[in-house]
């Protein structure tokens, strides 16, 4: 069961098909979404007490094992919503963080997962430990109250939290060593940064083969590990291009900060290339959510060079367009290109070797425009 309720703001129906697909891409099936219109959030139960109602009934009706909500629910609201309905509630957090610990496949990718949920999950204790709201007896006769069985948890997971912490660190350490490396040899850093879906995996793989291999697939968030090769271009030598983790609307910020070692990729970059889905309907407010995760992590000022992809589903105007745009110096400033079928690889190559030629990107510091003119 999907939750998605209407307070008014923009993007609602995108919010619908958006959640869907996180759900899917999770492995969930959908049964049902179970819509709303509320002025607020009800403190206790997020839904309202009658919206609650409806949607235990939609679910007992079919069968549903999980209610997902496509917002951000406190601990005390998803404890009481699994109370009323009886079944597992899950929030957008929740779901993405699941989504991350199915794809994540490097050791440092699966330090970064369990390090957000641990810390997700340590402000979720008393939901998961209610049935242990004991308290240990002491050491023999001068014992006292002891401890409660989820203050010892709270402690092992702060443990934990700091172990895996110290290893991010040294990994971190390790990715400033070949940085350095590779800055000393002047080498051009290039970072493919964007929406999830965006088709940066496949874009990369049309980049860099015969060297290839970033898994690509047709869900949100196939890819969370950082992969980085490199390519030549002409006139300008090797060029070092990384693919990166995928933004995604309302990313949490846990997540934000237990990757930003991976992350680290895109702040340390010479030129991003923001990768935009030219066929998707909310592509401008996808620009626009890409760009605050950027300003998040400090990367904001990085200049970029927009990308538009899948120019060949996204309508017959679009395929017409010049492949590359320039700005009014004369600076590319805009490929336009079909990571599955090759069309405008040519142009983004030559875009890249400008910028490296130059040793800055080839185009301005401004964010990409949202749309293109017809």
């Amino acid at each position: 069961m999907l939750v998605c309720l209407d307070f008014g703001d923009d993007g609602y129906e995108d919010g619908i098909a958006e959640i869907t697909r996180l759900a899917e891409s999770a492995g969930a099936k959908r049964n049902k979404v179970v819509q709303g219109r509320r002025q607020r959030p009800d403190a206790r139960l997020y839904a309202g007490s009658g919206k609650v109602e409806e949607i235990g009934l939609a679910a007992d009706a079919l069968n549903a094992a999980t209610v997902i909500f496509n917002h951000t629910l406190s601990p005390g609201q998803q404890r009481n919503l699994e109370k009323e309905l009886g079944r597992t509630v899950l929030d957008r957090t929740e779901l993405i963080l699941r989504i991350f610990s199915q794809r994540a496949k490097t050791n440092e990718g699966k330090l970064q997962v369990e390090l957000a949920q641990l810390e997700h999950l340590s402000t979720r204790l008393v939901r998961g430990w209610t049935h242990l709201e004991r308290q240990r007896g002491g050491l023999g006769k001068t014992g006292g109250p002891g401890e409660k069985q989820i203050e010892l948890d709270r402690r092992y997971i702060e443990r934990r939290v700091g172990v895996l912490k110290e290893k991010l660190n040294e990994l971190q350490k390790q990715s400033v060593i070949r940085r350095r490396a590779r800055a000393r040899r002047e080498v051009f850093s290039v970072s493919l940064v964007g929406y999830t879906n965006a088709g940066k995996s496949t874009l990369f793989n049309a980049l860099t083969r015969p060297s290839a291999g970033a898994y690509v697939a047709d869900k949100l968030f196939a890819t969370l590990d950082t992969t980085a090769r490199k390519i030549w271009a002409d006139g300008a030598g090797q060029v070092v291009l990384a693919d990166t983790v995928g933004f995604i609307r309302d990313l949490p910020h846990g997540l934000v900060a237990a990757f930003r070692a991976t992350l680290e990729e895109t702040v340390r970059a010479d030129l991003l290339l923001h990768v935009v889905d030219a066929a998707a309907p909310a592509r401008a407010r996808e620009v626009e959510d890409v760009n605050k995760v950027l300003a998040e992590i400090d990367a904001a000022a990085i200049p970029q060079l927009a990308v538009w992809n899948k120019i060949d589903i996204a309508g017959e105007k679009r395929a017409l367009q010049p492949a590359v745009e320039r700005d009014e110096y004369g600076r590319i400033s805009r490929v336009l290109v079909s990571a599955r079928t090759g069309a405008g690889l040519a142009g983004l190559r030559g875009a890249i070797a400008e910028a490296a030629q130059l040793g800055k990107p080839a185009g301005h510091t401004q964010n990409p425009s949202p749309e293109l003119s017809i």
